[in-house]
């Protein structure tokens, strides 16, 4: 039986919550890993997702970050932060494990890496901080040995096909080398960009700034990525990025990416 999982930085989940339900209803993903849902855990909106069928994960915050995991499959925390996080309060990772038919399983996490805002600001090195943080985390999840994808919002675009202009935007947040470097520092470890392996030619994004008309102009950046262990790519059958929802009235800037892995 074929196992759809997706990400998607939902950029406020009161604000996208008519177009959460309705892709949900409509894309039916068995698990659904949502960044910035921007809601503290109390005010997390579970009844109407939990009645479409899915359980539920959060980590949350007021007005910032937050990460949710729901799942058609029973789900049993793992982890609400990265280790070396002790004094670090931002809700920006959430790690379980789903138990699905036959007696099979797979972790998943929901990963928030931060933006930086600017090269020049004190929270460029903390987001280069994460991105090490995250790499060590998975170099310890891969001894396990299990079918693991780590899907969210990287605020990294890998390659030069993965934004709309890379000569000019080489050095700027989101596709400067030094956050290149540490997330293929991932790869090179043995992860997998589903995306990539599916459709190794494609040129396409999954974020537009709301601003100059940058969807429409189709200037993007991809940088909402699926990561898949060796078990995962193994599974792989096909990725893409949804980004019919992109182009409705009130939508967030980023589309959903999702994998589907085979039974």
């Amino acid at each position: 039986m074929p196992l759809v999982i997706a990400t998607w930085n939902v950029n406020s989940i009161r604000a996208r919550l008519e177009l959460l339900l309705g892709w949900l209803r409509e894309t039916a993903p068995d698990i659904a890993l949502l960044q910035e849902t921007k809601v503290t855990d109390d005010n997390f909106p579970r009844m109407e997702i939990e009645d479409l069928g899915y359980n539920l994960l959060t980590h949350g915050q007021k007005t910032y970050n937050g990460v949710a995991i729901l799942s058609r499959f029973p789900l049993e925390e793992a982890r609400r932060a990265l280790p070396d996080s002790e004094g670090d309060d931002q809700a920006r990772y959430l790690e379980a494990v789903a138990s699905l038919p036959g007696g099979r399983a797979v972790r998943v996490a929901s990963v928030y890496v931060p933006n930086g805002q600017d090269v020049a600001s004190e929270k460029f090195p903390y987001k280069l901080r994460f991105l090490e943080r995250l790499r060590a985390h998975l170099q310890a999840l891969r001894v396990l040995e299990e079918t693991t994808v780590i899907g969210g919002d990287y605020n990294v675009a890998p390659y030069a096909d993965d934004v709309y202009d890379p000569v000019h935007l080489d050095g700027a947040v989101c596709y400067h080398p030094l956050e290149r470097e540490r997330l293929r520092a991932v790869l090179h470890q043995g992860y997998y960009d589903a995306y990539r392996l599916s459709q190794p030619d494609a040129h396409e994004y999954s974020w537009w700034d709301y601003r100059a008309g940058a969807f429409q102009r189709d200037q993007g950046f991809r940088i909402d990525h699926l990561l898949l262990s060796p078990q995962a790519a193994d599974r792989l059958v096909s990725a893409h990025i949804d980004k019919t929802l992109r182009a409705l009235d009130k939508a967030s800037d980023h589309a959903p990416v999702l994998c589907t892995l085979d039974g």
